[in-house]
This record gives C-alpha cells, sequence and structure tokens, in this order.
C-alpha cells in the first residue's frame, strides 16, 4: 500500500547551512525509503511563512503549497532543535499554521487530519527533548492527528556549548538510533492501518456553525 510522508525541518538555519536535525531525520527517511514511502522533507527556513493562525496569511505566503503537500500525505513528521528548553519558533509557527486549518472537515465531515499520524524529531546540546516532544504531540494529537507509540526520537549533547548531532557522531548512539528505527516503522504500521480501516465517522461528525 502507497504511503506518503512530510517531514518539516524547523531548523533555524536557511539552506545550505548544515543542520543537525536534517541529519537525525535521514536516519528516519532510510527506513521510509526501504519500505517504500515516499517522503519529502521541507527546510521551512528556506520559505516566507508569515504567523497566522490561518491556512493562508494572503500574497506572498508560502504555507498554503506546504499544507497541500501534508493534507496529500499519510505521515507528518516535525523535526526541531532544541532552544532554551523549548521547540523552535519555526516548529512553534507549523503548528499554529496546521491549527489554522484544524475547524476544517474531510469528506467525511471529521476534522481534516483524522487518519493522519505524527511524529516528531529532535535535536540538541542542552535538555529539553522530552519536553519539546510531549509540546509537538500534543499540539498534533489535539488537532486530529494520530500519534502511535513511541513516535519521538532524539539526540542531546552534554550541557553547555559543544559538538552537536553531527561533529559528536550522534549516528553512534544506540538509543536514538533504536528510536529512530522504531519511530519509522511505528509511523508506517499505523498510517497502513488507518488507510485500510479509516476512523468511522460516527459520533466524530463535526457539525459546522
Amino acid at each position: 500500500m502507497a504511503l506518503k510522508a512530510t517531514i518539516l525541518n524547523c531548523t533555524l538555519k536557511k539552506s545550505p547551512k548544515e543542520s543537525n536535525t536534517r541529519a537525525l531525520i535521514d536516519e528516519v527517511v532510510k527506513i521510509f525509503d526501504e519500505e517504500e514511502v515516499k517522503s519529502e522533507t521541507i527546510r521551512l527556513a528556506d520559505y516566507n511563512i508569515p504567523y497566522g493562525i490561518t491556512v493562508d496569511v494572503g500574497e506572498g505566503d508560502e504555507w498554503p503549497g506546504i499544507f497541500e503537500k501534508i493534507l496529500d500525505s499519510d505521515i507528518l513528521v516535525i523535526g526541531s532543535p532544541i532552544w532554551l528548553g523549548e521547540k523552535s519558533s519555526l516548529a512553534k509557527n507549523a503548528i499554529e499554521r496546521l491549527y489554522g486549518a484544524s475547524s476544517m472537515t474531510n469528506e467525511n465531515g471529521q476534522y481534516i487530519y483524522y487518519n493522519k499520524v505524527g511524529g516528531v524529531v529532535v535535536t540538541g546540546n542542552e535538555d529539553g527533548a522530552k519536553n519539546v516532544a510531549s509540546s509537538i504531540l500534543y499540539g498534533l494529537s489535539h488537532i486530529g492527528f494520530t500519534i502511535p507509540p513511541n513516535v519521538d526520537t532524539y539526540w542531546v549533547g552534554k550541557a553547555g556549548p559543544g559538538p552537536s548531532y553531527i561533529k559528536a557522531d550522534g549516528s553512534e548512539n544506540d538509543f536514538t538510533m533504536q528510536h529512530a528505527k522504531i519511530m519509522a516503522y511505528n509511523l508506517i504500521h499505523f498510517a497502513r492501518l488507518l488507510k485500510e480501516n479509516p476512523i468511522p465517522a460516527e459520533g466524530n461528525v463535526i457539525k459546522q456553525k
């Protein structure tokens, strides 16, 4: 069964600067490729995405094109660095823009993100990985995404200034690599389940005002 995944890299660095978050995202993408899940990683810093709780802010807003790719996908992964123990401002903006469409409905009258699954990738030099993951995963769940078990993978270096994921050879961390693999397989498994057995439109149809 063909699946599609959209991955939002919420690093604050524009291309072509090296992204530690992208490096860990790529470990998840390797599994997607092996399982023939078509994926696209989008670096949000390369786009004009104004703030707003809406699908389209207006002229020059490049979020609508990204939003359409998310709607066309079965899996959404948000990757974020840690800054001051929190997700990046671009990750927060992405959640807010997703929330702007949360009252929209699908062809069955359910919330628009029903039958899609979500996960998160986090990198940083200090504490905050679980805070970032829980914040993003709750946001996705609240607007209708299904969150399978163990769909957060993270790498955190030593406290204070120091090498980040790439320079610290984070790919040698058994825990991080194990969870990248678990995350990818669980996302794929639940995406397939929901594609074959969508959430029934019984009791969760939204009444439009």
